[in-house]
């Protein structure tokens, strides 16, 4: 059993680990720290038993395009996720607290404002960039909208969207996870009920409005 806090850092870039690693050891009171640079890694380690009390994210990874690696670290346990990017633009902010993240630290802060994040993370608040400006109400973007809606859809859901958005079927589908075709059925099943879409396509546009291109469009 656990004693001690301990954080898992997600990022591919080992030099920022190392020193986020220390960072979080000195100034927000972690007396373990681990890293993994890819999500896949990440999900392995939960599914090894690794419980951590929180997850760092670094929103670009090799294999996850958006906010991905937020909605699947949210369904994979039950902690907070604390955002730490170089990209900071107010709409990813703003899809990555829709993701669920508690909270975003842009990856340029000083250590205090480390220690202020996760100070606020540990009283059940969310921290905010400095200068953040939130959309106003009723002006989210599809973006935003996908990824509120993704983020209703357990681990297992996620994983069987992600399937279909390769262009498999559910027979596929069942091979590829081990489970009955029956059980893919009722998964897709609930997956377009969660996302409010009638058919597999609509669903899959739903998982590209999530992705960075959607989210911040180029110009």
């Amino acid at each position: 059993m656990q004693t001690a806090p301990l954080a898992l850092i997600v990022d591919d870039h080992p030099l920022f680990c190392d020193a986020l690693a220390l960072t979080l050891r000195t100034v927000a009171g972690f007396a373990g720290v681990e890293s993994v640079h890819r999500l896949d890694a990440a999900l392995a380690r939960l599914d090894a038993g690794l419980r951590p009390d929180v997850v760092v994210l670094d929103l670009d990874l090799p294999d996850v395009d958006g906010m991905d690696g937020i909605l699947r670290l949210r369904a994979a346990l039950d902690a907070p996720v604390m955002v730490v990017s170089s990209m900071a633009d107010d709409r990813l902010v703003a899809a990555a607290l829709a993701a669920g993240a508690a909270g975003f630290v842009p990856k340029h802060s000083g250590r205090e404002a480390f220690r202020a994040a996760f100070q606020a993370m540990a009283r059940g608040e969310r921290w905010l960039p400095e200068g953040y400006v939130p959309p106003a109400p009723g002006s989210a973007s599809a973006g935003q909208e996908a990824v509120a809606r993704l983020a209703q859809l357990t681990r297992q859901q996620a994983r069987i969207l992600e399937l279909i958005c390769q262009g498999m079927l559910n027979k596929q589908i069942a091979y590829d996870l081990s489970i009955a075709e029956t059980t893919v059925k009722a998964h897709v099943t609930a997956i377009m009920r969660k996302l409010g879409v009638q058919s597999r396509t609509q669903a899959v546009l739903i998982a590209q409005q999530a992705r960075f291109s959607s989210l911040v469009p180029e110009g």
